[in-house]
């Protein structure tokens, strides 16, 4: 019965579930952080909004080597 189900997830996640775990983690830290700095009354509240942005701007080195590592060549296209 989650036979299916498990290896279309497999599949959707792909091979490298590090990177994907990574960058799922930078962005809702980095979201967390960065709605803590606008809407929570703190004195440094500028820490915050630059933190989380910048949390959220490196998580995008973690989505493009995902997506990169996870393309697949036939080797006919490569010439093996």
């Amino acid at each position: 019965l989650l036979g299916g189900s498990t290896m279309a997830f497999f599949k959707l996640i792909g091979r490298c579930a590090g990177l994907l775990l990574l960058a799922v983690l930078c962005d809702v830290i980095g979201l967390i952080t960065l709605f803590l700095g606008i809407f929570a009354p703190l004195s440094s509240w500028d820490f915050f909004v630059y933190l989380g942005a910048l949390l959220l701007a490196s998580s995008l080195v973690f989505w493009i080597s995902w997506y990169t590592l996870n393309i697949e060549v036939p080797f006919r296209e490569l010439g093996f």
